[in-house]
């Protein structure tokens, strides 16, 4: 037997940016938990809105499915003496499974090496209905909430008031209390648009029974239904909205029956930069800007009421007059920081701590600044301009635009840069020292923007390793991760040749403040590399190159993100040739050999006069004519080619293990062919260690 099954949270508003995790968490949660039960299921569906977390599950089974239980006891041997009379352990048997002391002769069984006490039951299943409030109940306390709150005289908690619980085991009310309330059948429409309870006759009618009462319960139609009335609504005021995902996720979450409509604001608010108006705009007042074909501000914006206004003139006008002061702020703080320069802003910085053991935000532009300007030549930009950029990286922090909207740092600096007559290349570094600021976003264009992101970040990445602060479990205060992520992607998609150690070491020695010992700073630098090169690992997983691929090439231990990032890709292309697998067992193979034996005892060079059977001579002629054609390659770097024309030692080396005895009793025979499996295995390393793609047995 199975139903469908409801059950609806009815609270105060929501936390907007929150409601899809939560609701989200609350279905997993609760599925978990019947998964836990066995219980059985169809489709489900969540719904969330602001004022509401439900879900409706079908077919869910009605009773638990009945448990066949076996418990087993001690020995034979340990359960009865020598007179057969049970023991204390044979006792404490019966006791905790309720067995009559006299039936324990009839409860033995083998269980595959000897004969024990068992004893065997049938738990009869329990019924969904009485399982399912404290399931719902320990979702509720499960669900991701940093903060929750009282109210009222009860001691209940949640993110938000709970005000009614509706739970439906099909036309079935389930009789549960859930967050100090009894479950029902009725559920509350739109705030304004309906009063009343409303009786949810179903599960099936659910959403039904919402849309009469003007409430759009599904979060995924809400969000359409607002995206295509804010494209429509754009396009009849001949603009072209846009909408950014998380915006439009916020609105949906704050609206039951979303009205999209378009307002529109003064045409002299455009001599403001438009970042910092559509800043405004969407932090603030939760509007969609508008933008003309190409892609310039237009002086409107589109607002989502949570009501059908029978005059909707009114609603608009209400929304103009509340983004007319923002915007005039906007206005006003873009003209009081235009009357002082970025570097004169520089002096405010001193009294800014960037953290308490590496100084001020001004101490942390003079170290980028000497730091970029030791970076310059390897990322191709021009040491003062890098230095330049640096020196004033910070300085809009302290403006106050940015001071009002804080996602503007680097926009701003790249505006008041340019106000201030700065070079061209600096006004832009401005802006991309901040890039990438996630996974997928563009990286500096510039090799001044480039070389200024990478100094920012290896200089915080030393420092908060060298004052003992690295990252713990999922404790990154300062973004390390997705510092050492930006840097590796500037590296390699810019294609800059830097060695990391080298960087890493320069960063450090502008620190001041760390340990001055030369192994003290080397020790930092090295935890520092470890860590950011390990970034590479969660790099390739998205790409799909397996695990061992990157640890061929991390064994050995390079420091040059670019170099590794061509090398990985080579051994990723090697590693799907059909000669890959014979000759990373062979690699395998030889290191095993070559691990055996002592210190010093191998040739470094081949004695071809020692050369006794045909096949290792075969094998020392290919090795001889692909050492002098891999040169020039790897001199170039182009290990994908090394790698493929290394490929072509397959046969030989096949031949070889299978025709050679290695280990022969002759020392001068055994060693020139250890030297010989010496030199296979060094033009491999010259790569990676493909060894490792051998698999492990």
């Amino acid at each position: 037997m199975s139903a469908d099954f409801l059950v609806e949270i009815g609270t105060e508003e929501l936390p907007p940016k929150a409601l899809l995790t939560l609701s989200n968490a609350f279905r997993d949660e609760i599925l978990s938990r019947l998964k836990a039960e066995q219980l059985t299921f169809g489709d489900v569906q969540t719904f969330a809105a602001p004022r509401r977390l439900a879900m409706v599950i079908n077919t869910l089974d009605e009773k638990t499915p009945t448990k066949e239980l076996v418990a087993w006891g001690p020995p034979i041997k340990v359960a009865f003496d020598a007179d057969g009379k049970p023991t204390r352990a044979a006792e404490a048997f019966a006791k905790k499974n309720a067995i009559e002391i006299d039936e324990l002769a009839n409860k033995v069984a083998n269980d595959g090496k000897q004969d024990k006490l068992c004893h065997r039951a049938t738990e009869p299943g329990r019924t969904t209905a009485d399982l399912i409030g404290p399931i719902v109940e320990a979702a509720l306390a499960a669900l991701p909430i940093p903060k929750r709150m009282r109210w009222g005289a009860s001691r209940e908690e949640f993110v938000r008031p709970v005000h009614w619980v509706v739970m439906l085991l099909g036309d079935r009310v389930v009789n549960a209390q859930v967050m100090g309330l009894t479950a029902g059948n009725t559920s509350r429409g739109h705030r304004f648009h309906s009063s009343g309870d409303i009786v949810i006759p179903s599960p099936s009618s659910y959403q039904e029974s919402l849309r009469s009462a003007h409430v759009i319960a599904d979060f995924s139609e809400r969000r359409e239904l607002i995206r295509q009335g804010v494209i429509e609504a754009a396009e009849k005021a001949g603009g072209v909205a846009v909408i950014s995902d998380s915006l439009l996720n916020e609105v949906s979450a704050l609206n039951e029956w979303p009205v999209p409509l378009l307002g529109r604001f003064e045409e002299r608010f455009l001599s403001v930069p438009s970042e910092a108006l559509v800043s405004s705009m969407a932090e603030h007042q939760k509007y969609f800007h508008v933008v003309d074909s190409n892609g310039q501000l237009l002086p409107m914006f589109i607002t989502v009421a949570n009501i059908e206004s029978k005059d909707p003139a009114q609603v608009i006008s209400g929304n103009e007059r509340v983004i007319r002061p923002r915007l005039a702020d906007a206005a006003f703080f873009y003209e009081t920081d235009q009357k002082s320069t970025l570097d004169a802003r520089r002096e405010s910085l001193k009294s800014i701590v960037f953290q308490a053991k590496l100084g001020s935000v001004f101490d942390k532009t003079e170290r980028v600044a000497r730091l970029a300007e030791i970076l310059a030549p390897m990322t191709g930009a021009e040491p003062l301009l890098a230095r330049r950029a640096a020196e004033l990286s910070k300085s809009d922090l302290v403006s106050e635009m940015v001071g009002e909207f804080d996602d503007l740092q680097g926009t701003m600096g790249r505006y008041y840069a340019t106000n201030d007559g700065e070079h061209t290349e600096v006004a832009e570094a401005l802006f991309e020292q901040y890039l990438p600021r996630f996974a997928g976003d563009s990286i500096p264009a510039t090799a001044t923007g480039a070389t200024l992101a990478l100094a920012d970040r290896l200089d915080t990445l030393v420092g908060i390793f060298g004052i003992g602060q690295p990252p713990t479990g999922s404790k990154d205060p300062f973004a390390l991760r997705r510092a050492s992520l930006g840097v590796l992607r500037i590296i390699v998609e810019r294609g800059i040749d830097l060695d990391l150690h080298e960087a890493l070491t320069a960063a450090a020695s502008q620190h001041t403040g760390l340990d001055a010992k030369s192994d003290t700073i080397e020790g930092t630098v090295k935890q520092v590399l470890t860590y950011m090169l390990d970034r590479f690992r969660s790099w390739y997983e998205d790409e799909k190159i397996p695990t061992e691929v990157f640890q061929a090439v991390a064994a050995r231990q390079l420091s040059n993100p670019l170099d590794i990032h061509q090398r990985v890709q080579a051994v990723h292309a090697f590693n799907q040739l059909s000669e890959s697998a014979a000759l990373a067992a062979a690699n395998k193979r030889v290191s095993n050999i070559l691990s055996k034996q002592p210190g010093n005892t191998i040739p470094v060079e081949v004695d071809n006069t020692l050369l006794a059977d045909s096949a290792e001579k075969a094998l020392a002629l290919s090795l001889a004519e692909l050492t002098s054609d891999v040169k020039p390659l790897q001199r170039d770097r182009d290990y994908t080619e090394v790698l493929r024309q290394l490929a072509r030692l397959r046969q030989p080396v096949d031949q070889f293990f299978d025709d050679v005895m290695v280990m022969v009793d002759d020392d001068a025979l055994r060693n020139n062919r250890l030297a010989l499996l010496q030199q296979l295995r060094n033009l491999f390393l010259e790569v990676a260690d493909i060894s490792l793609l051998a698999p492990v047995k």
